[in-house]
């Protein structure tokens, strides 16, 4: 009896400090300054203050949308499955565009100047691996939309990543057969088999460079989906909405685990 006594006494206690650890869980967020060049930039830093030791970081990059709303909900909840995720700020701080032609014109600043793209993706590389709670040698990046662009030529410069996903993202054919070669990092994308902003041509030619550089790709193709499937339009984007949370997490946790 008093062994079964100490067994029940014991597990409370084990549930008790579970709880309370969760309890103590906490999301810190926080903006970062920095800059690339003389230019001033802003990002978003999102991770639980709770757990101590480095771990994983994932470098996010937004869409052509910049920092919405919608974005620092995705940065918290890709932190939500235990990594330190810092959203970089490409367009540079303060500036938010409105309008679709506002952020298209912004999304043209660096897709006419690729080495300033690759620079501003490199600043908030350097910004994540510096924080203290993140390890260095397990980072990988994610991209949305025109961040799907940035992840390109960020990975073709070589950047010591150990993975890569595009969600949503386009693709210009601007990756050379020299550049695939520099891709160190696994590859994971994400599409719509219905993108009008992304036609199935243009990532067919992508794999094709992708296959020929042997870099370690995976493609899933969501049916019925268009471009942006992430905030859902129809029944066929929730359910590529729903899915490409568990590839994108099931990913993370593959490359970044060993």
């Amino acid at each position: 009896m008093k062994i079964a006594r100490f067994v029940f006494f014991t597990r409370a206690a084990a549930a008790m400090v579970l709880l309370v650890g969760a309890a103590q869980a906490a999301e810190k967020t926080k903006w970062i300054d920095y800059k690339q060049g003389d230019s001033a930039l802003s990002g978003y830093l999102v991770y639980d203050d709770a757990v101590t030791g480095r771990r994983p970081g994932i470098l996010m990059i937004y869409d052509r949308a910049g920092f919405s709303e919608a974005t620092l909900a995705d940065a918290r909840m890709i932190a939500g499955l235990g990594y330190v995720v810092f959203a970089e700020d490409i367009y540079g701080k303060g500036l938010a565009p409105k309008t679709v032609p506002e952020m298209m014109e912004q999304t043209e600043i660096y897709e006419k100047d690729l080495p300033l793209m690759r620079a501003r993706a490199l600043a908030g590389l350097d910004v994540l691996k510096a924080q203290p709670m993140v390890d260095p040698a397990k980072v990988a990046t994610i991209g949305y939309c025109f961040g799907g662009v940035v992840g390109i030529e960020l990975v073709e410069t070589g950047a010591p990543l150990l993975g890569f996903i595009s969600v949503h993202g386009a693709y210009h054919n601007w990756l050379t057969a020299e550049g695939a070669k520099n891709i160190k990092s696994r590859v994971l994308i994400l599409h719509g088999a219905e993108d009008k902003a992304a036609p199935i041509d243009t990532l067919t030619t992508f794999v094709s460079q992708l296959r020929a550089a042997n870099v370690n790709f995976e493609l899933n193709l969501y049916s019925g989906a268009g471009h942006g499937f992430t905030r859902p339009q129809n029944p066929s984007e929730v359910r590529a909405d729903e899915e490409y949370k568990v590839a994108m997490a099931r990913f993370l946790k593959d490359v970044l685990a060993n």
